[in-house]
């Protein structure tokens, strides 16, 4: 199999990992947050990006694994995750439209190393969102892939996971300005808006 065919996987899991982690919700804004402040950056940074390797890498092997056992179950799965992509990509659209203003990274951060941490990984495994993007639509797209480059596009997606957590982490400062203009997050939530559609349709016609 030649390179650019394996690359060809590996780039669709580096945009559609990066499409559904950019959008910001209460994990994002807090890593921000910490970057920010300067404070345990490197465990934060390090806890969301390992928890993110982890639900990747089960959702591609239990979905494949759940393929072979109930087929009518990924069928499901499958529809599921369309439907997600195309309301997702609705709404990005929506906000690029009617944009709702910056990001403001507000807020005191919980004192101790300890305490960072417990928040970090409740934000990231306690949060209902993340099972249905990581396992649900994630796993999905990462089997429509075929048996030999499923883990092409979910190796993909852990890069993205950890470029944007390292981006949020470590870059805080200048990304402040980025996220505090509206106009950034109206282009941002259009090419967001694309993309999920696109990965929806593809995902709801099983191409």
């Amino acid at each position: 199999m030649s390179l650019a065919a394996l690359l060809g996987p590996a780039l669709l899991g580096l945009g559609s990992g990066l499409a559904l982690i950019v959008a910001i919700g209460a994990q994002n804004a807090f890593v921000l947050r910490q970057g920010l402040r300067r404070q345990f950056v490197g465990t934060v940074v390090a806890l969301c990006t390992v928890s993110d390797l982890i639900l990747i890498a089960a959702s591609v092997a239990g979905t494949s694994l759940l393929e072979q056992v109930a087929p009518w179950l990924m069928s499901a799965l499958r529809w599921a995750g369309a439907a997600f992509l195309l309301g997702y990509g609705l709404l990005a659209a929506r906000r690029a439209l009617r944009p709702a203003g910056g990001l403001v990274a507000a807020g005191a951060a919980p004192p101790g190393r300890g305490r960072v941490a417990l928040t970090a990984l409740a934000l990231t495994w306690l949060n209902p969102h993340v099972y249905v993007d990581t396992v649900l639509v994630m796993g999905s797209l990462a089997n429509a892939q075929g048996e030999q480059l499923r883990w092409w596009f979910a190796a993909g997606a852990m890069t993205a996971s950890a470029l944007w957590f390292g981006a949020l982490g470590w870059g805080a400062t200048r990304l402040q300005r980025f996220f505090a203009a509206p106009v950034s997050w109206r282009v941002l939530d259009g090419a967001l808006a694309v993309l999920m559609l696109v990965l929806g349709l593809e995902l709801a016609l099983g191409t």
